[in-house]
């Protein structure tokens, strides 16, 4: 149970970090751009491209909260008998944890896949249990432990 915890506060981490560097990058194009004042003349688009650019980190940073948001509501604790949402999942060829999509995660010299219930791997171990094999992109794979 100890490793799902330190998976799910590394992803947490993870987060967090983005969402920080994005508030960081919002205020940036926010200050450049008022800094800049308002456009020279009609072919000045350098204020636009910067409120357009703090506008992108914005939606970033909205996405980033409900991710961060999904993360909160997961029952880390719960001890999961199949594949599904906070599931630590060990296969015989990789490892994941249900989530969030947010790739290779390394923790203690092992590497995780922090992925989501969007992804196509997902769909194929979706419910499955302790001794199930399944096939992804033509391999087979079994589910080694599941916590």
């Amino acid at each position: 149970m100890e490793r799902k915890q330190k998976l799910h506060a590394k992803c947490r981490k993870l987060v967090l970090e983005t969402i920080e560097d994005l508030k960081a990058e919002i205020i940036d194009c926010q200050n450049t751009a008022n800094d800049y004042g308002l456009a020279k003349d009609r072919y000045d688009s350098f204020r636009a491209q910067l409120l357009r650019k703090r506008d992108m980190f914005s939606q970033k940073l909205a996405k980033n909260n409900e991710q961060f948001s999904l993360l909160n509501r997961i029952d880390i604790l719960k001890k999961q008998s199949k594949v599904e949402i906070g599931a630590l999942v060990i296969t015989k060829n990789q490892k994941f944890i249900i989530s969030i999509s947010l790739g290779k995660i390394e923790l203690d010299g092992e590497s995780y896949y922090a992925i989501s219930p969007a992804v196509p791997i997902y769909k194929a171990i979706d419910g499955k249990r302790v001794g199930d094999e399944f096939e992804f992109n033509g391999q087979k794979n079994k589910i080694l432990e599941i916590n």
